[in-house]
């Protein structure tokens, strides 16, 4: 969660930077980073109206680098994850350690961006389509495994964001409208 979290801290704050510099001249909007959780139906939303990522941009970040290097190295230390997450830059794909799936819905900034799907269930196979976004930023939805129901309460999640997310530059918004 800390590593979703502070990706869309990250995507927010370059979007400041590029309303800072000119570049962007639209309307910022709420910047906050939203959590949403669905306890029945074990759902984790990760929401942010940051810079957002392109066809192009979810293929080279997420497709080429991640299933060049994550699947061999978290098979290779499967039996010590716990300890070493956060250390090796796996960052989006630690969502697998606890996700039986996860779909990523983003609008890039760019003029002309057209919304993005991705959908994968950790294996090296996934589904890249266009989709219907119309805001600007990333939506990534965790749909928790069975074995992990824990990170599908709202106490953990609450204690997770409080222990990892609290100082974070940009607000983190869970549990209010």
């Amino acid at each position: 969660l800390r590593e979703l979290v502070a990706n869309a801290v990250d995507a927010t704050q370059k979007m400041k930077a590029l309303a800072a510099s000119g570049e962007f001249n639209g309307e910022l909007g709420d910047l906050a980073v939203r959590i949403e959780l669905d306890e029945a139906n074990k759902v984790l939303k990760i929401i942010d109206n940051g810079i957002g990522m392109t066809e192009e941009e979810v293929d080279r970040y997420i497709n080429q680098i991640a299933f060049s290097s994550a699947g061999e190295f978290l098979e290779k230390y499967k039996d010590q994850l716990n300890s070493i997450i956060g250390h090796f830059g796996l960052g989006f794909y630690s969502a697998f350690m606890v996700a039986e799936k996860v779909t990523i819905e983003t609008l890039s900034w760019k003029e002309g961006a057209k919304g993005v799907r991705w959908t994968c269930d950790g294996s090296p196979e996934y589904d890249m389509e266009e989709c219907a976004k119309y805001e600007r930023g990333t939506v990534i939805t965790l749909y928790i495994a069975d074995e992990e129901k824990e990170y599908a309460e709202k106490a953990r999640i609450e204690t997770l964001l409080n222990k990892y997310c609290k100082f974070m530059p940009v607000p983190v918004i869970f549990g209010k409208d």
